[in-house]
């Protein structure tokens, strides 16, 4: 067990790939949307779009596949498929539920910060059964510059009314954790599809295989 001298008055969350089982559901999805108007999207350009803003996601695609890239009609595509797997059901990580009933016994107010549009998270919050558990949602579309700026966690810290320095963020992405760090929020590391380089990790405060692990730090 992880005896600590910091405990979070506030814990902030990433919602894909963190929360939601969603990222392994959705990377092919690109590739199925790209094809209908002639484009390949590879396995490996999608991950360089894991954990960032829409705008930095379009700029990874144009600088792959050339300015006549059809951006927001991939888009549109991918998110009709998207909505299609979702009727399926939204899978939740290994062990979400174990530590939010955890936070929510220790009475810690929880927030969401996700790079994904406002309508499209809440909607898929919701669909998960998660919604009602975080005191406040902020999206990619709430502020200017998206991970890895610090953008998003500093508004999630706000809403919550807790200073950034007494909170916790939890992420999978490089680009969550770069924004945490720069936010100046601790944050807890759950490994999902991509490794983050050594000098992502070394800013890392506590890595865990899964939630249900990460949970100790509430105990």
């Amino acid at each position: 067990m992880t005896k600590l001298s910091f405990h979070p008055a506030a814990v902030i969350f990433d919602m894909d790939g963190l929360m939601l089982d969603t990222e392994r559901l959705t990377i092919p999805l690109w590739d199925e949307a790209g094809k209908k108007f002639g484009y390949r999207i590879t396995y490996d350009t999608v991950l360089r779009m894991v954990g960032i803003s829409s705008q930095r996601a379009r700029a990874v695609l144009l600088e792959a596949l050339g300015d006549d890239f059809p951006y927001e009609k991939v888009h549109d595509e991918f998110r009709l498929l998207c909505k299609r797997e979702y009727k399926k059901g939204i899978p939740h990580k290994k062990g979400l539920d174990f530590l939010l009933d955890r936070l929510t016994a220790a009475k810690l107010p929880l927030g969401v910060a996700t790079s994904t549009h406002r309508e499209t998270a809440m909607e898929m919050l919701e669909k998960a059964g998660i919604l009602e558990r975080f005191a406040a949602v902020t999206s990619g579309d709430e502020v200017e510059n998206g991970k890895p700026a610090p953008d998003i966690f500093l508004l999630a810290a706000q809403k919550l009314g807790t200073p950034p320095s007494a909170c916790a963020g939890f992420e999978d992405s490089p680009a969550g954790l770069q924004g945490l760090h720069a936010a100046g929020i601790r944050s807890v590391f759950i490994k999902d599809v991509i490794d983050p380089s050594p000098e992502v990790l070394a800013t890392v405060w506590r890595r865990y295989d899964d939630l249900f692990e990460a949970a100790e730090l509430f105990s």
